[in-house]
């Protein structure tokens, strides 16, 4: 693993730590996939994997090994360091539902939080072979090639995506449906996986609630980074201190169309 070298440009080292370290987090989840994971039920009944649990400790030894200094959000094992103005933040296997019952739309999201901002985002779809990049003033790629939201402007003509209409409460239910009948086409399920389509131009908008920091952070850098536009609900930038409401957009026009509505469902 690299380590920070101020001959380098700035965060470059820490860049090609992440995208390292994500090689060796997608071999960590394919050992696991389709095959024996010890799947288990958290307190909060969500699951968890062996998989997500080793990724996520081996992240965090080498963090500390390598940027002692800084401090590190996990799903598993919470946040260490919290108020430094770094922090790594790490979610070991973003969809551990999809994970567990064999489907490929899972992925490691791995980033670098500098004074509340994602310098740098990865979302590697270790079942796919698609990785995700962004870097905060030089774009987003897949793969290593550019990649750019679709443009579109028109909620009339846009696709729609949630992870799982289960999760949304009453309210955020209806907003969800109100929405629907506007979108052109709806499609569920794809957590991490649906931001990257997002990225890629393939999705136009996403709405989700009650993710957590590890959930979105990543996300924000490679959204922004495509030409997009990801929010709350209010339309105020992601932070480690969002509530998790969360909503993703092709286009500002859009971002704004979609705010309007969220704002009117009472």
């Amino acid at each position: 693993m690299l380590k920070s070298n101020c001959r380098l440009e700035p965060l470059q080292a820490e860049f090609e730590f992440a995208t390292s370290f994500a090689d060796t987090a997608r071999q960590m989840a394919m050992s696991y996939f389709r095959k024996s994971n010890g799947l288990a039920w958290k307190s909060d009944e969500t699951p968890v994997t062996l998989a997500d649990t080793e990724i996520e400790d081996a992240f965090r030894k080498l963090v500390q090994t390598e940027f002692p200094a800084d401090g590190i959000f996990g799903e598993e094992t919470g946040v260490s360091g919290r108020g430094r103005p770094r922090i790594w933040v790490v979610d070991p296997i973003d969809g551990t539902g999809a994970f567990a019952t064999g489907s490929p739309l899972f992925g490691v999201l791995l980033c670098l939080v500098v004074k509340e901002q994602a310098a740098f985002g990865v979302i590697d779809a270790c079942a796919t072979g698609e990785r995700w990049i962004g870097q905060r003033g030089k774009g987003a790629s897949l793969n290593g090639v550019t990649c750019a939201t679709s443009g579109r402007t028109s909620l009339r003509e846009a696709s729609l995506a949630s992870t799982s209409i289960h999760l949304l409460g009453a309210r955020e239910r209806r907003v969800f449906d109100k929405l629907s009948t506007e979108a052109a086409m709806i499609r569920l399920g794809g957590d991490c996986y649906a931001y990257g389509l997002l990225a890629s131009g393939h999705l136009d908008q996403i709405i989700e609630a009650g993710l957590k920091p590890f959930d979105f952070m990543a996300l924000t850098v490679i959204i922004e980074e495509a030409g997009g536009v990801i929010s709350d609900w209010q339309g105020r930038p992601l932070t480690l201190n969002s509530s998790g409401d969360v909503l993703a957009s092709a286009t500002a026009d859009l971002h704004a169309q979609a705010l309007k509505v969220i704002k009117e469902t009472k």
